[in-house]
């Protein structure tokens, strides 16, 4: 599966609220594959997989709402990448 990146345009802060919410409970995701093969010059759908799972809930949007989205300062971020690195190492 590969990632890529898209720009999109913020329309509210509602907007992120309600997507850090999401994430700070959890959610449900679905992926669907559609196979289709050419028979008799049209294409029909010949297998169809639905994936679906549950998204854990996040920590990090947890804090955010708790925090009420302060930033935070620089000497703040540079201390959770450290603890983030430090746990990569661990694993």
């Amino acid at each position: 599966m590969s990632f890529s990146r898209r720009r999109c345009k913020i329309q509210t802060d509602d907007t992120v609220k309600k997507a850090l919410l999401k994430c700070a409970t959890g959610l449900s995701a679905s992926e669907t594959v559609e196979e289709f093969a050419v028979e008799n010059g049209e294409l029909k759908l010949v297998k169809k997989k639905v994936t679906k799972r549950e998204i854990p809930p996040d920590i990090k949007a947890v804090k955010m709402l708790l925090d009420g989205g302060e930033e935070l300062t620089d000497d703040e971020l540079e201390a959770e990448k450290q603890k983030l690195l430090d746990m990569l190492k661990e694993e």
